[in-house]
């Protein structure tokens, strides 16, 4: 599965926002997601993979944009429906 269809609003989000990926004291993984305003969400726990960081961020964009009342799209231009569930 493709990191579009996985992750929809990271995709997009990597457009227009900024997604900052990294490790903290050498193995733990570590992601912060920003905009023009500043941080929108960072890991404050260890997540324990890449897998469960790329999930709890996709979780909170999508929070996030709700909260906020933004509208992310794909390519295609449609809008990515959000789901608590991812």
């Amino acid at each position: 599965m493709s990191l579009e269809k996985k992750y929809p609003f990271i995709a997009s989000w990597i457009i227009d926002g900024e997604i900052h990926l990294g490790q903290i004291e050498s193995w733990q993984p570590f992601g912060m997601v920003a905009d023009h305003g500043g941080i929108v969400w960072e890991t404050d726990e260890d997540l324990g993979s890449l897998d469960a960081l790329f999930d709890a961020m996709e979780l909170a964009i999508g929070r996030w944009c709700q909260q906020h009342g933004i509208e992310l799209v794909d390519r295609a231009g449609n809008v990515i429906p959000f789901s608590a569930e991812y």
